[in-house]
């Protein structure tokens, strides 16, 4: 399995490191998504690391345990930000989330998107648990029809 994919995308012009958790069946679906998006700015990227993977390294200061929590995104600076404010950073670089990005940028937008962020984190071990039963099902059904 290929721990690090690159995707040319930017962050303005410069280049993100999404850190994700691979072992999250939601997190799997979403990342999938912006994988495949074409670059907003020829020669910036955006590079996706499967943190749950032990083999892959860390940012310097982070434990696996704190990038695992809540959703990371690295800018070619090395700053970290996290939450609602990393999915804006990444949206801004990816074609078709910009307009989202921009929302969020409005006075007060953030911190409410930030607050549902956190709700939805209270919520995302039993929706995962959903999504797996889901996932099962449908393999299930699949290997019926076979």
């Amino acid at each position: 399995m290929n721990n690090t994919n690159q995707t040319n995308s930017s962050q303005c012009n410069g280049s993100l490191t999404v850190l994700y958790d691979g072992a999250c069946p939601l997190c799997r679906r979403e990342i999938a998504v912006y994988r495949d998006l074409q670059p907003l700015q020829p020669g910036s990227t955006v590079s996706f690391a499967d943190i749950s993977n032990a083999a892959v390294p860390l940012p310097a200061g982070t434990t696996r345990e704190q990038l695992l929590a809540r959703f990371h995104v690295q800018g070619r600076d090395g700053q970290l930000v996290s939450g609602a404010q990393a999915f804006l950073a990444l949206w801004a670089a990816l074609p078709g989330w910009r307009w989202l990005a921009m929302i969020g940028r409005l006075p007060g937008a953030g911190w409410v998107m930030e607050r549902m962020y956190r709700l939805f984190l209270k919520w995302r071990p039993t929706i995962q648990r959903w999504v797996l039963r889901w996932d099962r099902h449908l393999a299930a059904k699949s290997a019926s029809s076979r």
